[in-house]
């Protein structure tokens, strides 16, 4: 009970921002409710808080955010997730080599701590801040380099969550191209939802899935670095790690909800309801993760850690479309 008690302050306080956000974004959809959610967030971040909201905003980030995908899944139909995903395993095949091989070689021209360096192609590559919280302990990561990384994927996912649409739009991208491209250049759940639903309902509904796709891959990676740790450091040898404490479980969940969705014919209200229900959580995780996103900060901590996000998030972005054009013909 009193855990529950102290996540509820913040979690209210992510609820009344968001209230507005929605609202607005729903009047002014071209803005999209999601990106709203961030910026009132980020301008609210400077005010100094009481430390009694911290819990329940973290909450409403990571779980909340986890919960609202799993409702998203009933507006979702389950031959539509096969036929993306057969579309998405040369993207993500492409993406997360380039990804990779970035942070190793720019990691090392910036002489970047190697540990800081795989957090952020983890972080970049895969899904934020997750894939960080998931890589961090397997790869004994301290306090400061999971900070620098986490900073970093923050200040890139609130930036894509506004640039992204923006250039969709901008060079004419159809709804199809468009949700490959943020589903898999994108790096945090919560920005390819804000950046995808702001570009289209369509296009979200297309991100989300490929990201969940793409958010799979942590489960290999995470059991790679695992081992090399533990060779590389004899005194890791004797140290269990567990497959479920890094396996994103709030996928089984989606795929559970797509499954009752596509095959039991529930009422169309009551299905929309939840949908809808979902996106206005997502609004919420975008206010809490805005709230979390100091830039002052981030800038002191150095800018060679910024400096490798940014150019992992490019090359991301532009192996993503150069898959699509060259090789998928869709861009």
């Amino acid at each position: 009970m009193k855990t529950i008690t102290n996540k509820v302050s913040g979690i209210i306080l992510a609820l009344i921002i968001a209230i507005p956000a929605w609202l607005l974004g729903n009047t002014f959809p071209i803005i999209g409710s999601p990106v709203l959610g961030i910026l009132f967030g980020m301008v609210l971040a400077f005010w100094k808080r009481p430390s009694c909201f911290n819990e329940g905003i973290t909450y409403t980030a990571k779980k909340l955010l986890q919960y609202s995908i799993i409702l998203m899944g009933f507006g979702m139909n389950l031959f539509n997730v096969f036929k993306v995903g057969k579309q998405t395993i040369l993207l993500m095949t492409f993406t997360l080599t380039a990804a990779f091989i970035t942070a190793y070689i720019v990691g090392k021209l910036l002489k970047i701590n190697g540990k800081t360096a795989t957090l952020i192609g983890v972080g970049s590559s895969i899904c934020g801040g997750s894939a960080i919280a998931a890589t961090a302990p397997v790869i004994n990561a301290n306090e400061q380099e999971v900070a620098h990384s986490i900073s970093t994927i923050f200040l890139f996912n609130a930036i894509a969550a506004f640039l992204f649409p923006f250039l969709g739009h901008l060079f004419g991208m159809s709804n199809q191209c468009f949700g490959l491209w943020a589903g898999t250049a994108v790096n945090d759940t919560s920005s390819v939802v804000a950046a995808g639903y702001s570009y289209s309902n369509a296009a979200g509904n297309l991100a989300v899935i490929v990201k969940l796709t793409r958010t799979l891959a942590i489960v290999p990676i995470t059991l790679v670095l695992a081992i090399y740790t533990s060779k590389k450091e004899a005194k890791n040898k004797e140290e269990s790690y567990s497959l479920s404490k890094i396996f994103p479980w709030f996928v089984l969940g989606f795929v559970a909800a797509s499954v009752i969705s596509t095959f039991i014919p529930l009422p169309a209200v009551f299905t929309t309801f939840l949908s809808q229900a979902g996106k206005f959580i997502i609004v919420m995780a975008m206010v809490s993760v805005g709230l979390n996103t100091n830039i002052i900060k981030l800038v002191k901590n150095g800018l060679s850690p910024i400096l490798l996000g940014f150019t992992c998030w490019v090359v991301l972005a532009l192996t993503s479309l150069g898959v699509q054009h060259f090789i998928m013909g869709i861009f």
